[in-house]
């Protein structure tokens, strides 16, 4: 058995991993803009050659022809020349800086995101069910800014770290070749405490997430108008959010008191007793004695040697510093490539292509459980939906009519059984072309930033059928009011980036969602509770028209109030993730079962409709 704890393995990487996931990242950037990976590449390595030639081969120079008397005119000749060297490279620097970045690293931040978000359009349902792998989804999504910046500066530091590495190696190798066991010994002792502080680092960064996340939500309440109403006419709702902040922020505080003093010793080793104590006392004493003393070096290279042993530590950083830091980014990078390399468990197993006709749907010994649980929240459900019926799901909370839809959606796969879509199995089925041929409102649904147009067809504007919206916005009942829209079709819904966007009310945000079922051309149709923020009449009166506008459409719909479910050619009662009852609203009452009973519970409100 293992005696290591689980966060020391999930630090702990190879060198070969460190550079494979470093380079992986690379090769993206690379793939989405060479331009700018090159013009960076070539610029730390001319950087460093530029203050090579100027702070130790110039300053050396001008420093012994001042000892030895060399003529004033070779001596000014050699200066022009350098200085004209550094200016054409400056030229060059502020080229790659000012013209070929800000053009090309959009490029690569771009192409990245959109590489991520197409995958996490991918990624199951199920996934969001797991706390980890959310958490390091979100950790791979927020990463990507700050991993391109680090990459393409480890990059930036192994370049310009070998250059100075190789020029002033070779310069110190010349003048006193001992000088080079004080930089390994600098070297050496920063490798190993900067690895152990970046280490830190992470583990504070990955331990306080879970605590973080708590409290950025808790900000996001606070600003973002969903909850301002409740806020507002809650007030006492702010002590709890207080108390949950300060019980995240204390946990954030724990974990970094945690590490505080680990990091503080490492820290302290790195910079002081591995850099500048080494360097700034026990060198230059190590130098004045062979000048001084022994006399075998002259002042003028006492000078410039003790000049460049700072330029030349530096760039031994690339393996004190560079290398931690290196695997720090692979940490993430890692996180990264997993969620890249993340395999969906939906897919499609034969590619077949369904048509959009009017859906048969058979439902044979069907029972799920979310994750891994063995208890089962849906039970060996049979049940057959004929091509063009109106099927009611009801049932108390927690009956599983909403994982019942999300099934026969395949956002998730049955645990046992079988659901067949015009008698094949739904699993054949091209996965997104299965999709395509269902149109669905949840209840959470959502309304985006863009035009009522865009809000309506799901998609871009030029593919929009413009008559196809009026009529889905008809069907809905929501054309009325977006005619008397300044900008009609075109009017910015929400006012979070348009001064005169419009906020809907909840009625007509559902009226909207509603549209997007009329716009679709689907052979099934999904409405899980699409009219929950409506009066009794109003969503009596837009169910009728939604049953109405669907014509031969198969429609399943699943409504609390049994007033909108009268009309359906069937309804199909759930308890405890098993039908309990099934048939047309008279049969049932004749039946005077469980739908009777909560029928006559709501009949008071809805008997007069």
């Amino acid at each position: 058995m293992s005696g290591k704890s689980p966060e020391k393995e999930k630090t702990k990487q190879s060198v070969k991993q460190v550079f494979s996931n470093n380079f992986y990242f690379l090769g993206l950037m690379f793939k989405s803009s060479p331009a700018f990976v090159i013009h960076q590449s070539l610029d730390s390595i001319r950087g460093q050659i530029s203050i090579f030639c100027e702070h130790t081969l110039l300053i050396g120079y001008v420093i012994e022809a001042a000892e030895f008397g060399y003529p004033f005119r070779k001596v000014g000749a050699i200066i022009l020349l350098v200085a004209a060297l550094i200016t054409l490279g400056m030229v060059y620097t502020v080229w790659a800086g000012d013209y070929i970045t800000p053009r090309e690293s959009p490029k690569i931040r771009k192409k990245i995101k959109m590489m991520l978000y197409e995958k996490a359009k991918s990624v199951d349902l199920a996934c969001y069910d797991d706390p980890e792998f959310y958490n390091e989804q979100v950790l791979a999504i927020s990463e990507v800014d700050n991993q391109i910046d680090r990459v393409i500066n480890f990059v930036k530091s192994v370049l310009s770290g070998l250059t100075v590495f190789i020029t002033r190696g070779v310069f110190f190798l010349i003048k006193d070749p001992l000088s080079i066991l004080f930089v390994t010994v600098s070297f050496v002792a920063s490798f190993i405490f900067e690895q152990l502080y970046n280490k830190q680092n992470y583990k504070v960064k990955i331990e306080s997430l879970p605590h973080s996340r708590k409290r950025d939500y808790i900000k996001r309440i606070y600003y973002l108008s969903d909850y301002a109403k409740e806020i507002r006419l809650n007030p006492d709702i702010s002590d709890v959010l207080e108390k949950r902040f300060d019980e995240a922020n204390d946990e954030v505080y724990r974990v970094e008191k945690k590490y505080a003093f680990r990091k503080w010793f490492f820290g302290f080793m790195k910079r002081y007793v591995s850099n500048a104590m080494i360097s700034d006392v026990i060198f230059i004493s190590y130098l004045v004695y062979q000048a001084a003393v022994v006399g075998r070096l002259s002042f003028s290279s006492v000078a410039i040697l003790f000049a460049s042993f700072g330029g030349l530590k530096e760039g031994m950083r690339i393996f004190s510093e560079t290398y931690p830091f290196a695997c720090e980014t692979s940490l993430y990078i890692g996180k990264i490539r997993k969620f890249m390399s993340y395999e969906p468990s939906i897919v499609s197993e034969e590619g077949l292509v369904p048509d959009k006709s009017p859906k048969e749907i058979e439902l044979e010994n069907v029972s799920f459980a979310y994750g891994s649980s063995e208890d089962m929240l849906l039970k060996d459900i049979n049940l057959h939906i004929k091509p063009g019926e109106k099927t009611a799901l009801v049932g108390y909370n927690g009956a599983g009519k909403t994982t019942l839809v999300k099934l026969l959606m395949r956002l998730y796969d049955v645990k046992s059984g079988e659901i067949r879509a015009d008698g094949r199995d739904i699993r054949r089925y091209d996965v997104a072309g299965y999709r395509d041929t269902i149109g669905t409102v949840f209840q959470d649904f959502k309304i985006s930033g863009g035009t009522v147009k865009e809000n309506v067809i799901l998609d871009v504007p030029e593919n929009a059928d413009e008559d196809k919206v009026r009529r889905a916005l008809t069907d809905s009942g929501l054309i009325g009011r977006v005619d008397r829209f300044e900008k009609g079709l075109e009017t910015p819904l929400t006012n979070e980036f348009e001064k005169d966007g419009v906020n809907l009310s909840g009625g007509e945000a559902q009226k909207l969602a509603v549209a997007r079922v009329f716009y679709k051309d689907a052979g099934l149709m999904i409405l899980d509770e699409p009219s929950s923020a409506l009066d009794p009449i109003a969503e009596y009166q837009l169910n009728h028209a939604m049953l109405t506008a669907t014509g031969d459409k198969t429609v399943v719909f699943i409504s609390h109030r049994l007033s909108t479910t009268r009309t359906a050619d069937r309804i199909i009662m759930l308890e405890d993730g098993r039908i309990a009852e099934q048939g047309t609203h008279d049969e049932l009452l004749a039946l005077g079962g469980k739908y009777a009973r909560m029928w006559k519970v709501q009949a008071g409100a809805y008997i007069a409709v």
